[in-house]
């Protein structure tokens, strides 16, 4: 027999919102549900309740009950209801209460309910309760220190993250504190500076005019302990780095040791002379990070090849995108890595509407998925696009909110928080927080949306882009050596498909190694590769588009 609660709004209370979701938080966690309905008597809870305990091993039995009216007539009614299951408690029934805060602080004092809630609860926290795990004074060890773990612990919702970073150490730890301190977050991506990640183990090469310019001036193994030991503490979230530009499997040994790194996040074509973040040239950086990759794989470390929103910040087609994140995944799982997370950041670039947007994710996703086995998992992570959100911070809100809920579609196992204040400054720990909760709402708004994936415009999209993308890859694997075993996951080839430009976007113009002849332009939409006059490129997007046209 499965666990079963049985819940009702109790006495003359009809107020049932908080016991239905409380209910269907329960059936997400594996129980039976029975709710009695509102404005329930005591005498038919206890009728029920007996009756479902003939069956039911005490212990797997909890009843839940809701009132939300005046406190003193609360008091009085659920004295009453305690006297009434006083022999089912004995027996080792569960038992849980709701209400307003008033009335959770009276009925609080009379000792007979396991748990109260008064409101102020997450849905996260509603669902440890339903799943057994530990409550009050929690330590390290009941929250899951690796990404997997943590991952199927907090399903269904999605773990939390986002980039944290100030330009001192002395306000990155306090900020780092807070935020833990509030549960905020499953994982904190640290934001270090530019000299953190290209020259760490160069003290030579830094600058101390840009110290702490985009971060936190990491450069020592103790700078990054501290940053560590702040935050333990809370919830106890993850910490994770960028695999840096330079030194890389050195960087990936420190941060492996000092900060516990969740993932590995690197690129397949950037972070080099490319786009000036790094001294490395195109095909060289590209044989560095396949063999960080496997680095992190042979450790069993989940890897991140943040790749395809850096083409779509520079404007480039939804082909391109699309074809960059298979990459992607391919030679992550080419070089051994085990837990493949995939990004997915929206509004890249900020014109494309919400659905396209939702069809371009679609398309990687199915491209990718047969790529798919047992030794290769793949864990979808979704954002915001970096540079979409408004200046005006209120807008931004809403912004926030509208693209998290959009992006909820996909079910991502990550969700990765790009901040209100992003295109105003960088966050501080009252912005991360504040950013959480209104994520957290619009998750759990989300869980009850239609399917939005399924409309016919978004599978229109996303057959056309998968089609695009298939030919691309075609070319690519054209450009490959005639001895070249393996051309998608050859680093010679994939340098090539850039400086041939097959991989191109419209802001590598005057670039060191990309074209940027590429003219791209918002269809309906969706980004798209055109001709001189604004028209597709390809006769499949030319076909796509009239066909659009004539249906408005």
């Amino acid at each position: 027999m499965m666990k079963t609660v049985i819940a009702a709004a109790l006495g003359e209370c009809v107020h049932v919102a908080g016991v239905s979701n409380f209910l269907r938080l329960a059936e997400l966690a594996g129980w039976r549900t029975e709710f009695l309905g509102p404005a329930v008597p005591v005498e038919e809870v206890l009728r029920a309740a007996k009756k479902a305990a003939e069956s039911i091993p005490p212990e797997d039995l909890l009843v839940g009950v809701s009132y939300r009216l005046t406190p003193e007539t609360g008091e009085r009614l659920l004295g009453q209801f305690a006297e009434e299951f006083s022999s089912l408690h004995e027996a080792g029934v569960r038992f849980a209460f709701a209400g307003t805060p008033p009335v959770a602080e009276r009925v609080g004092r009379i000792g007979f309910f396991e748990k109260i809630f008064d409101g102020s609860e997450t849905p996260e926290q509603v669902l440890a309760y339903l799943k057994g795990q530990p409550a009050g004074d929690l330590t390290q060890a009941d929250y899951p220190q690796r990404t997997v773990d943590r991952i199927r612990w907090r399903a269904p919702y999605p773990i939390l993250r986002h980039h944290f970073g100030l330009p001192t150490m002395e306000a990155t730890i306090e900020g780092i504190q807070k935020i833990a301190e509030a549960e905020a977050l499953d994982l904190i991506s640290l934001g270090t500076d530019q000299d953190a990640q290209e020259n760490f183990f160069h003290p030579e090469r830094q600058d101390p005019r840009r110290k702490g310019a985009g971060g936190v001036p990491v450069r020592t193994e103790d700078d990054l302990r501290a940053l560590y030991e702040a935050s333990r503490r809370g919830n106890f979230p993850m910490l994770r780095a960028y695999s840096g530009t330079d030194d890389f499997i050195r960087y990936a040994e420190v941060l492996t040791e000092t900060i516990h790194n969740a993932w590995c996040a690197i690129p397949l074509f950037w972070f080099n002379r490319m786009d000036g973040r790094g001294p490395w040239d195109l095909e060289g950086s590209i044989r560095e990070h396949q063999q960080v990759m496997a680095w992190y794989g042979q450790r069993d470390i989940p890897v991140e090849l943040n790749e395809p929103h850096h083409w779509g910040m520079r404007d480039s087609s939804d082909t391109v995108f699309v074809v960059s994140a298979f990459l992607a995944a391919y030679n992550a799982r080419q070089y051994g890595v085990k837990d493949y997370i995939a990004q997915m950041m929206f509004n890249s670039p900020p014109g494309l509407s919400d659905a396209m947007d939702l069809a371009k994710m679609l398309a990687v996703l199915e491209m990718i998925a047969p790529l798919e086995s047992p030794d290769f998992r793949i864990w979808r992570q979704t954002r915001i696009g970096l540079l979409s959100h408004p200046l005006d911070v209120d807008a931004a809100r809403g912004h926030l909110a509208a693209s998290t809920y959009l992006q909820m579609a996909l079910n991502p196992h990550i969700y990765h928080i790009v901040g209100h204040t992003e295109a105003d400054h960088a966050a501080t720990a009252e912005d991360v927080i504040e950013a959480s909760k209104i994520v957290r709402r619009a998750i759990q708004n989300a869980m009850g949306a239609p399917d939005s994936t399924r409309a016919e415009e978004v599978q229109e999209r996303k057959a056309v882009l998968i089609e695009e993308a298939r030919e691309l890859l075609l070319k690519i694997r054209g450009l490959a050596e005639p001895d070249t075993a393996d051309p998608w996951a050859d680093a010679a080839t994939l340098a090539r498909s850039v400086t041939s430009g097959l991989m191109d976007a419209p802001q590598l113009k005057n670039n060191l190694f990309g074209r940027g002849l590429v003219r791209t332009r918002i269809l309906k939409g969706a980004c798209v590769a055109v001709d001189e006059k604004g028209d597709p490129l390809s006769a499949r997007e030319q076909k796509y588009f009239q066909k659009s046209m004539k249906e408005q």
